[in-house]
C-alpha cells in the first residue's frame, strides 16, 4: 500500500482530489489531502508546508502530489519529509528566492487569449457542470501573503520528480509551461488532455497516471 498526499492550487480546497482519491483507494492505497489555510494572510509558505507535514505525520515515504500554486508548497514539503516522490500537475515551478508573483514575470508568462475569463470558463470548461458549480462554491479567498513570499529553498530537494502539463489550459499555457518544467527541472513534462483541473475533469486517467508513476518507482 502507498500513501498519496494531495496539495491543492490558490483559493481551493482538499476537496479537489475527492474523485482521485477515491480511485487510489479503490485500489488499496491511502490518500489524504488537506485544506491549506489560504484566507490567513498571516500564512505563508512555511506554514502552509507545515499543514501538509502535519496531516502526513508519521506515515512514511508518501507520493506527494500538487496542483497549480501547490508546486511552491511541495517541494518544502520534501525538504521536511522523506518523500517516495514528487509529482506537479500544472504546477508552478520556483526557482530559491523567488516568489511566485515573480516566477510569472521572470519566465515571461501570458495568459491565453479568450473571450470569457471567467472563472468557470478559465479553470472548469472541461468538467461536468454540477461538479464544476460545486467546486465554485467551495472555493475560497486566496490571501496574497504567499504569493509574495520568496521561495525559501536553496535547490529543488532531492527527490525524483515528475510533471503532468494540462494541454487545453487556458491558465498556464502550454507551450509556455514547457519550456518552464524544461529549463527548470531539467525534465520533460508529461501531458494530458484537460483544462486547469484534471482531478476533476479526469480523475480516473489521473488516478492511473499517478499509479503508473508508482510503478515505474518500484521497478528502479
Amino acid at each position: 500500500m502507498a500513501t498519496y498526499a494531495f496539495i491543492h492550487g490558490a483559493g481551493d480546497v482538499g476537496w479537489y482530489w475527492h474523485l482521485v482519491e477515491a480511485e487510489l483507494r479503490k485500489r488499496g492505497h491511502e490518500a489524504i489531502s488537506m485544506d491549506l489555510p489560504v484566507e490567513d494572510d498571516s500564512a505563508g509558505l512555511l506554514e502552509y508546508a507545515q499543514v501538509v507535514v502535519t496531516a502526513i505525520g508519521d506515515r512514511r515515504n508518501p507520493l506527494v502530489v500538487a496542483q497549480s500554486f501547490g508546486g511552491y508548497v511541495a517541494p518544502i514539503v520534501c525538504d521536511r519529509v522523506a518523500a517516495r516522490l514528487v509529482v506537479l500537475i500544472a504546477g508552478m515551478v520556483p526557482s530559491p528566492g523567488e516568489s511566485a508573483q515573480e516566477m510569472l514575470t521572470n519566465t515571461g508568462y501570458r495568459p491565453e487569449q479568450q473571450r470569457d475569463r471567467s472563472e468557470i470558463e478559465t479553470f472548469y470548461h472541461d468538467v461536468p457542470p454540477a461538479l464544476a458549480r460545486e467546486a465554485m462554491v467551495r472555493g475560497r479567498r486566496q490571501s496574497e501573503t504567499p504569493g509574495k513570499q520568496p521561495w525559501p529553498l536553496a535547490a529543488w530537494p532531492k527527490v525524483p520528480t515528475r510533471f503532468l502539463l494540462c494541454r487545453n489550459d487556458r491558465l498556464f499555457p502550454p507551450a509556455w509551461l514547457r519550456d518552464v518544467v524544461r529549463d527548470r527541472l531539467g525534465i520533460t513534462p508529461d501531458e494530458i488532455d484537460s483544462g486547469h483541473t484534471p482531478a476533476l475533469s479526469r480523475p480516473l486517467e489521473l488516478a492511473q497516471r499517478l499509479e503508473a508513476y508508482r510503478a515505474a518507482l518500484s521497478a528502479r
